[in-house]
This record gives structure tokens, C-alpha cells and sequence, in this order.
């Protein structure tokens, strides 16, 4: 989501989704093959055995760290490729994304106003009348029927009043949704949360090597099959995307954060219900670079600015996840390997956070 994209809903009335369809599996054996080789050699898969460093911190787990492939390989998708070798030592994590209970506690304590509950800024969007620059956020809204899936305009809307306490706008509210994922949560708003917990956001390879759970190469953060003994294991779209999700798993819209079973590393929605911000910059060749340096990765922090081609301009951070609007027919980034981005004062009505915490010796 961008300042463009925000510009364009107020115009029109609608907003581009955080997620796209992924490219031909032509397109993603092209960019394979162009890309560098990770060294293969000296890189052996393992979870560290290190023991906690001592209690867990309220509401997070161990992640012990150890040595992983990350990125995903016939997934269509060339910004995560080339499959590459990585190592990340072991950090806390929050069991599941921050809930809209705890998000209250902290604007309770600080007064935070978030990105979405501002005014606009005119000069961020340009030819936007000055009536039109309220506080708002974007949500989803589903079509009224089938529709072509080139133009997400079709199902975003900008609507003035949606942010993390009205996540559909005026009328709505949280009475049944504590549990549920804050949204509507710009970058900013992410990394003030963590400030005041004394937290920070994960790199994109911490948050990769948490979702895998301990497994090699597999789909999912719960192994190779979407719905493993034909139950849902996360909250993702089923039906004709974006006309109607039939809620088959339980949840049309998002759901509690405990709701779907944990991972191997005891982690709560690590694919679909929300995507979650990163620390990372986001750039599709940041893989490709990567593996050119050679050998693992040591605890990779991202690049050091970013740049998306579709958008030049854009400062955008990586996220992760995907979420309850993703779905094979347009956005399969539940996909363990995958990739997300987001214009970093953007906030969506299915885009959350959680937090990690490095080890102190």
C-alpha cells in the first residue's frame, strides 16, 4: 500500500491490495536461472539446541535459531529467489501477532495516536481535494460478483474513520474482536509499540527461520499440505477471490490469534489472518545480492534502503504472512517462503505485528 495508492482510493474510491497475483511459473524459472547460486556446500539445515536463556518474557517463546534454505522455490514468485543459505542465532518472538486487547493497553499508557486516526497531509497527495483528506484507512470490501483480477481497485476502499478501534469504519468496533489482530497499523505505529515493550520487530529471516518451525523446505509453516487431514490450518480465503470467502475455516474476515494450531516452534499464525511488518527494507533483488556475497548468511538485517520497481519512490518494509484474503487464484503468500511489501505509512485492514527480543549476554 502507497501514498499513490492512497491518492488513487480517494479519487476513485478504492485501494490496491498489499498482495498480488503471483507471477508464470515461467517468469519465476527465469529468474532462478538468472539468478546467483548460494554456496551449497557448507550449508547443512539444523535447529540450534541452545536452551533458553531463562524464563520467557510474558506472552513469547524461544526460537533457538540454527541454519536454514530461505526463500521459496516454485512458488512464482522472483523476489524470493534464489534460495539461499541463512543462519540467525536464537531470539524470543511473541507466541501470536499483537491483539487488539494489548494494543489498547498501549494507547492507554501512551496516548498514541495512530497513523490512520491523523489527517492527511496535502502534499502527499497532490490533487486530492483538501475535503477528502481525512483520517481513514483501507479495508476490504468484497465484489458483488466475479470480477478480473488485474485491478485491486475493484475491492479496496478507502474509508475515512476505519483504523485499529473501527476496523470497517464508523459502526464497527472491537466488542467481540480482542482477540483478534490489531490492523489498520502503519510501520510507525508498529515500532512505537515495540519501544514502549521494550521490543523490537524481526528481521525477515528471523521471522522466516520462526514460521518454518523447524522444517526443511516445506510449504507451509505446518508442512507440505494446505489443509493437513482436511481441517484449515490458518485463516485463508476459500471461494472465488474477491466476490465471496465461503469461511470454511471458520473466519471470513480475521480471526483470534490462537485460533488455528501452533507451529513447530509453538508460534500462533505464522501463515494467513494477518500479514505482519518486518524490520527489513523491502527489495525484490535483496535475495539475488545476498547469494552473490557467497557462503551463509550471518543474521541478515535486510538492505540497506529499498526500491520496488512497480512503485520507484515508494519506501516500502517487508511483511510477512499473508493473510485472510489470500488464496491460490491471486495471492498465495501464506506460502512459508514468500514474500510481502508495504509503503511504510500504509495501513490495511489485514495487516498486523508481533514483535521479537534479541538475547542479552
Amino acid at each position: 500500500m502507497t501514498r499513490s495508492q492512497f491518492g488513487a482510493i480517494l479519487l476513485a474510491g478504492a485501494v490496491a491490495a498489499c498482495g498480488s497475483k503471483p507471477p508464470s511459473p515461467a517468469e519465476d524459472r527465469a529468474a532462478s536461472a538468472a539468478a546467483p547460486p548460494t554456496a551449497v556446500s557448507a550449508a547443512s539445515p539444523r535447529v540450534n539446541t541452545t536452551p533458553a536463556p531463562g524464563p520467557a518474557p510474558a506472552g513469547m517463546v524461544w526460537v533457538p535459531g540454527g541454519t536454514f534454505w530461505m526463500g521459496c522455490e516454485n512458488c512464482g514468485m522472483p523476489d524470493a529467489l534464489p534460495v539461499h543459505a541463512v543462519a540467525v542465532d536464537g531470539f524470543w518472538m511473541d507466541r501470536a501477532p499483537v491483539t487488539n486487547a494489548e494494543f489498547a493497553r498501549f494507547v492507554k499508557a501512551t496516548g498514541h495516536v495512530t497513523v490512520a486516526e491523523r489527517p492527511l497531509d496535502p502534499k502527499d497527495f497532490p490533487g486530492v481535494p483538501r475535503e477528502k483528506l481525512v483520517p481513514g484507512s483501507a479495508i476490504f470490501v468484497p465484489t458483488s460478483a466475479p470480477v478480473p483480477l488485474d485491478n485491486p481497485l475493484q475491492w479496496w476502499r478507502y474509508t475515512p474513520g476505519a483504523n485499529w478501534k473501527h476496523p470497517e469504519g464508523p459502526g464497527s468496533n472491537l466488542k467481540t474482536r480482542a482477540d483478534h489482530p490489531v490492523v489498520h497499523v502503519a510501520f510507525e505505529d508498529a515500532v512505537a509499540y515495540a519501544r514502549w515493550a521494550g521490543k523490537r520487530l524481526p528481521t525477515e529471516a528471523e521471522f522466516e527461520f520462526a514460521a518454518r518451525g523447524g522444517l526443511d523446505r516445506q510449504k507451509y509453516p505446518w508442512g507440505n499440505e494446505m489443509n493437513p487431514g482436511g481441517k484449515a490450518a490458518a485463516n485463508t480465503w476459500q471461494g472465488q477471490f474477491p466476490a465471496r470467502d465461503r469461511g470454511e475455516d471458520g473466519y471470513p474476515g480475521t480471526s483470534p490469534v490462537t485460533a488455528f494450531p501452533p507451529n513447530g516452534f509453538s508460534l500462533y499464525d505464522m501463515g494467513g489472518n494477518v500479514w505482519q511488518w518486518c524490520a527489513d527494507w523491502y527489495r525484490p533483488d535483496a535475495y539475488a545480492a545476498r547469494a552473490q556475497a557467497g557462503g551463509i548468511a550471518q543474521n541478515p538485517q535486510g538492505p540497506s534502503d529499498s526500491f520496488d520497481p512497480q512503485e520507484p519512490g515508494m519506501a516500502k518494509r517487508v511483511t510477512r504472512g499473508g493473510s485472510y484474503l489470500c488464496t491460490d487464484q491471486y495471492c498465495a503468500r501464506y506460502l512459508v517462503g514468500s514474500r510481502g511489501k508495504s509503503e511504510t505509512s500504509s495501513g490495511t485492514s489485514n495487516l498486523g505485528f508481533r514483535l521479537a527480543l534479541s538475547v542479552t549476554r
